[in-house]
């Protein structure tokens, strides 16, 4: 019985021997693992050390950090794409909803202060809300109807507000309006007033084209007045210069008759048929 009992003490004490020298291992692994990170491409770490932000940012690839101590935080620099929704009030006091899609991207230089101030993505707390501001004081100074036909002169104007609003935070790189609401009452008011506008300029294009027409015919009756009175001119001046023209223009067929003389005098001519 004696003997049985050593078994299960060898075995406790080889058990305990593999755990001391499988833990210093253990956490060497885990040390090593975490004393380094990877940055992707289109991103850059934010590195913070018991809670403290570090003033540089860490650039794309490997780097080392202290492990359990430093965390490391990637934010993206690369182009964003979001929508944003601006309820709107025009210069007439319509209510005019306006759908947007906002293009931005965090500078370099600014990722470490856009982390501290805004702890990552800036667009809920700094983007969205500037240039909903921005939309809404370019819309004020416009009419509905002016907003639905000048899209792109309120996008730009919102535009230019919006940067100067962020500053040098962040790139605005562009605003997207694509949508417009109105109420329903607006919408068929402005859709009237555009087909009425359609009409009238389709009225005055035929009046003008009629009077072009008009003008036309007065100058080519004019020109055909004139040329006839310069001929008569010609033929009074130049006796001879219809005789002239019917020499010219006679075939050799028929016979033709001139008178050779431009004062009266002397016997008509008579040319003979062609053979």
């Amino acid at each position: 019985m004696a003997i049985d009992s050593r078994f299960p003490q060898n075995d406790f004490a080889g058990q305990l021997k593999t755990i001391f020298w499988a833990l210093p291992v253990l956490i060497l692994i885990i040390i090593f693992f975490g004393s380094y990170y990877v940055i992707d491409p289109g991103q850059r770490g934010i590195l913070v050390t018991m809670g403290k932000v570090h003033p540089q940012f860490a650039p794309e690839g490997l780097g080392f950090k202290v492990p359990f101590i430093t965390t490391v935080y990637p934010v993206s620099v690369r182009q964003h794409t979001k929508t944003a929704q601006a309820e709107c009030y025009s210069a007439d006091l319509q209510q005019v909803n306006i759908e947007i899609r906002i293009l931005y991207k965090l500078p370099e230089n600014m990722v470490v202060k856009i982390f501290k101030d805004y702890f990552g993505d800036p667009f809920e707390s700094l983007i969205a809300p500037r240039v909903s501001e921005a939309l809404k004081e370019v819309t004020a100074m416009q009419s509905a109807e002016q907003i639905v036909k000048k899209r792109e002169e309120v996008k730009i104007k919102a535009l230019n507000s919006a940067r100067q609003k962020v500053g040098d935070l962040l790139i605005i790189e562009d605003i997207v309006i694509q949508n417009v609401a109105l109420t329903k009452e607006l919408e068929r008011a402005i859709e009237e007033k555009m087909v009425q506008e359609q009409e009238a300029a389709k009225a005055k294009f035929i009046q003008q084209k009629a009077e072009i027409e008009a003008n036309t015919a007065i100058i080519r009756a004019k020109g055909e007045a004139e040329a006839i009175s310069v001929r008569g001119r010609a033929i009074k001046d130049n006796p001879g210069l219809v005789q002239l023209q019917i020499v010219e223009k006679w075939n050799g067929v028929a016979p033709l008759v001139v008178s050779p003389a431009s004062n009266g005098g002397g016997a008509n001519i008579i040319l003979p048929l062609s053979k």
